[in-house]
């Protein structure tokens, strides 16, 4: 599973930028300078796609770069949540059987699967890898 999007940045005004993402509308954002704009487009797709996932809706898949988009990516604990969700829904496990299959209790699985709750990426990385997945960290450079 990939977490970066492309994203189209316009100039609004002097100064002034937005960006959208046409795989995820909803995630709309802008900033007073380039590199604020993408700081700022990190954490407003990482929400849209949280808020996807709190509501049970399905993730999108992200296009295909092109050449007048910019790749935006969510944070690495975000994305790792991410898959965790939607590798456990996919396996048909209950909670209970999830925390059986983990070694914890039921209380765990819970803040594991919550997306507001922070997680450490070693115990994601643990539960992934419980669920047949590996997570992987890939570095995108920015340069604005």
């Amino acid at each position: 599973m990939n977490f970066v999007y492309p994203a189209r940045i316009t100039e609004e005004a002097a100064g002034e930028w937005l960006v959208t993402f046409p795989d995820v509308p909803e995630a709309i954002t802008g900033g007073e300078s380039l590199k604020e704009a993408l700081e700022m487009a990190e954490d407003a797709l990482a929400v849209a796609l949280l808020t996807r996932i709190e509501r049970n809706e399905p993730l999108p898949a992200p296009s295909p770069a092109e050449k007048d988009f910019t790749p935006v990516g969510v944070p690495a604990p975000t994305a790792a949540k991410l898959v965790l969700i939607d590798l456990w829904r996919r396996s048909g496990l209950s909670k209970s059987a999830f925390a059986r299959l983990l070694g914890v209790d039921e209380k765990a699985v819970r803040r594991l699967l919550d997306p507001n709750h922070n997680t450490s990426l070693s115990r994601l990385d643990a539960a992934i890898r419980k669920l047949g997945g590996r997570l992987v960290i890939s570095i995108l450079e920015m340069n604005p």
